[in-house]
């Protein structure tokens, strides 16, 4: 699996913008990907040194339309830790 295929998009919400100050970023990565993979990913694409990888697996919400109901999509979420110093220029201006 490529680093690209890896990371799929940052987490925009509220509280993962407000982790930026902290050196702590929120990408939402391939569901198979494990920590080695996610740390390698992320140091190759933003060239960046990676201390710490937490995981968590997002299920889907219930919608319903109607009658009908469904679920969205379940997502994997890293939250990936720098190292003291390092920033990720792309996702500055999130703040």
């Amino acid at each position: 699996m490529s680093p690209h295929e890896v990371i799929l998009r940052p987490v925009l919400s509220e509280k993962a913008v407000g982790g930026i100050d902290a050196g702590k970023y929120a990408f939402f990565v391939h569901p198979a990907a494990n920590r080695t993979q996610i740390k390698d990913a992320v140091e190759l694409v933003f060239e960046v040194e990676v201390l710490k990888i937490n995981l968590q697996n997002v299920n889907g919400k219930e919608k319903r339309m109607g009658r009908t109901k469904g679920f969205t999509a379940k997502r994997k979420k890293a939250i990936v830790t720098l190292a003291p110093g390092q920033r990720i220029a792309q996702l500055e201006g999130l703040t």
